[in-house]
This record gives structure tokens, C-alpha cells and sequence, in this order.
């Protein structure tokens, strides 16, 4: 199941984009959102600083 984002919890730090391998990870109105394409590697979990993304 692909990664899925808190928004309330997302500060916008963009930490997980540059993270991302497949380059599915876009920031939009500030938050970052996943988009087709995540392969759950986890890599943008491991990167958040506040935790607004898990792999559900």
C-alpha cells in the first residue's frame, strides 16, 4: 500500500521529496502529497522529520 500523508501533521520541510526513488512525491499547497508510481519502499517514512508519513 503506497505511503500515506497526515496532512495536519506535514510542516511542508520537503525532507521526503528529495528521499523519494520513484519521484512520485510533490508538494502541493505547501503539504506533500504521494502520488501513482510508490513502490513503499519506506524511504520517505524514514525521512520525515515529524512523522506525517506512514506506509498503512
Amino acid at each position: 500500500m503506497p505511503a500515506t500523508v497526515n496532512e495536519e501533521s506535514c510542516t511542508g520541510c520537503e525532507a521526503c521529496v528529495g528521499e523519494c526513488p520513484s519521484s512520485v512525491i510533490a508538494m502541493v499547497d505547501g503539504k506533500a502529497k504521494v502520488g501513482d508510481g510508490c513502490t513503499d519502499c519506506g524511504a520517505c517514512e524514514s525521512a520525515c522529520p515529524s512523522g506525517a508519513i506512514t506506509m498503512a
